[in-house]
């Protein structure tokens, strides 16, 4: 086999596992994110425009355009979770609250870990911040640093993509190899992601049909009803845990009104975690030619190796090496 492409194989895997090791993963979804858009359209402008500048100037205006749309897409998201119509905050205060509720009929195993009132929760919960109030500012100042880390990576990717669509120039034996494993870990990220965004867009129809067109039918209407359908939405990025994450919420939310309608939304929210492994297998697998367990045993060994980037970081990878050994015709 190739010797410079067995080492760029070692160099893209050495480079994968350093950004998770050094938390650079939000500005590399997100440059490949903005490359991929980019790139998808320059495609589309290339077949109309022959003029180098033309196209360098368009791919240009291209790319600024994108990238802010995509920061205003996150502002937003950011807005509405702090918004009286979608607040997160309030959402947990709700939750707190119908688990106080709620707190006697729960068995005595349980009931021992919920607190007997908000009053004893938030007590709980300032001792806590009070412990770990230096976590909380190191937590901050790589909030910061993460969002920095993500603009950068728009950046790149935006300059990576235009790079593509306007140069010609010869590259060397290696340069050339890694820039294939670079567009083998892109189309693996396009395939996945855009496929979640479908599954995700899915979900989160059939869960908004029940909260507020089902439910209501019943004289049901659960509080913050928009704000669990923008958390399954979002949430709902990250294959199989988002569902579930989603799911909790929904049925704590539930027992609001009563544990019938609890147990409803259980039932409900059950196909559809089904239907969501059926859409895994369907829309996700067929892209990557992989199975629903092959996904989730993926994400556990990720989980366990890196926590959650691990997690989010688990299908692409997985997409990217099964795309390399097929290429190469081992699986």
């Amino acid at each position: 086999m190739n010797r410079i492409l067995i080492a760029a194989w070692c160099l893209a895997g050495l480079a994968l596992l350093l950004v998770l090791q050094v938390h650079l993963l939000p500005a590399l979804l997100a440059g490949l994110l903005v490359y991929e858009l980019v790139h998808l359209a320059a495609v589309v402008l290339s077949r109309h425009l022959t003029n180098r500048r033309a196209k360098l100037a368009a791919v240009v205006l291209l790319a600024i355009t994108i990238i802010a749309v995509v920061v205003a897409a996150g502002a937003t998201i950011v807005m509405l979770f702090r918004s009286d119509a979608g607040s997160l905050p309030g959402l947990l205060g709700k939750m707190a609250e119908i688990l106080e509720s709620t707190r006697d009929s729960l068995p005595e195993w349980m009931a021992i870990s919920v607190p007997d009132n908000v009053d004893a929760l938030k007590d709980s919960l300032a001792h806590w911040l009070r412990e770990h109030g230096s976590e909380l500012q190191l937590a901050g100042k790589e909030a910061v640093r993460g969002f920095a880390h993500v603009l950068v990576g728009l950046v790149i990717g935006a300059l990576l993509a235009l790079r593509e669509a306007t140069s010609n120039a010869a590259m060397a034996p290696l340069a050339e190899a890694l820039a294939g494993r670079a567009r083998r870990l892109a189309e693996a990220f396009r395939r996945i992601v855009f496929a979640q965004v479908r599954i995700s867009a899915i979900n989160t129809t059939l869960t908004g049909i029940y909260l507020i067109g089902v439910l209501p039918l019943f004289d049901v209407h659960l509080p913050l009803a928009k704000t669990l359908i923008l958390l399954t939405l979002v949430v709902g990025m990250l294959p199989v845990i988002g569902n579930l994450i989603s799911n909790t919420v929904i049925v704590i939310v539930s027992l609001a009104h009563s544990a019938d309608v609890a147990v409803a939304s259980l039932v409900f929210l059950v196909v559809v975690h089904k239907l969501e492994y059926f859409l895994n297998a369907r829309i996700v697998g067929s892209q990557i030619s992989a199975k629903a367990w092959e996904l989730l045993l993926a994400m556990l060994v990720m989980e366990a190796a890196f926590g959650l980037p691990g997690v989010i970081a688990a299908p692409i990878y997985y997409a990217y090496l099964k795309d390399e050994l097929r290429n190469t015709g081992m699986v």
